[in-house]
């Protein structure tokens, strides 16, 4: 008899709904090799240092004119039926050399500079005014991910129509498109947005949805990331490349909802 008074698993159906969300995250990167080219140096950097630059806390993270200085998240996506969805969105990470590090370097330098010279896995240390190197508005992964999309509350007793639990696992996969920040020898830097190679990734999450249309979630995401065609100077000829791994950890809010 008490079973039979049990409450029935509330189920709320997602098929045809779009969903829309806005975040921010922090990400850690591996340590890169990057190869400078130019008219007068090709040189190779080993084992360089990144981190991520988290702006502080403030209302300009939610100013309209603003709201890019941080590092952030947003996506548009639909549900294909219950459990699968398709999105595409931006990943604004930023990526930011340490400076003064010392890294070996191979290679050749002839631009009239005090750091002309053959390098043969010597070391170099990135004053200044020998490099700074970062993807600060940002490092842009443009991507469209396929997920799985699953309700779990009702197995820790959470039943009720305006409340949820969820969890999404999937993977991405999308091209990069930075603007770098470089100075490099004392040549005039390049400041404009060009694509400068592609991504992939996998990643998983937690999804707390709230009155069946809006909800907050977290995200970790693991991935690679291959640049060989950065702009770095003025000059078209002047070019870096590299490639490494990244680990995202996201927060983000929301809301799913159906045109029609």
């Amino acid at each position: 008899m008490a079973q039979d008074q049990q409450e029935e698993k509330i189920k709320i159906g997602n098929k045809g709904k779009f969903f829309i969300y806005w975040g921010w995250n922090r990400a850690d990167y591996s340590n890169s090799d990057i190869r400078f080219k130019g008219a007068d140096y090709d040189f190779t950097l080993q084992n360089v240092v990144a981190n991520d630059r988290i702006s502080s806390f403030s209302l300009d993270y939610f100013h309209p004119t603003k709201i890019t200085l941080p590092q952030t998240n947003f996506r548009l996506g639909y549900f294909l039926n219950d459990h699968y969805t398709i999105s595409i969105g931006v990943d604004h990470m930023k990526y930011v050399t340490e400076s003064y590090q010392t890294v070996k370097i191979n290679g050749e330098i002839n631009a009239g500079t005090p750091f002309d010279g053959v390098y043969n896995n010597e070391d170099i240390r990135l004053t200044h005014d020998f490099l700074q190197f970062e993807h600060t508005d940002g490092l842009n992964y443009i991507n469209v991910e396929l997920k799985r999309f699953d309700e779990i509350g009702h197995l820790i007793g959470i039943n009720h129509k305006n409340l949820q639990l969820n969890i999404t696992e999937g993977f991405g996969a999308g091209v990069l498109y930075p603007r770098t920040n470089t100075t490099l020898l004392n040549k005039e830097r390049y400041d404009n947005f060009h694509v400068s190679g592609w991504g992939v990734s996998v990643g998983a999450g937690l999804n707390i949805t709230f009155f069946k249309h809006f909800f907050l979630q977290s995200d970790f995401k693991y991935g690679y990331i291959n640049m060989p065609n950065i702009r770095t100077t003025i000059s078209p000829e002047d070019s870096a490349e590299q490639n490494f791994t990244f680990f995202e950890k996201t927060i983000v809010f929301g809301a799913r909802f159906k045109l029609f």
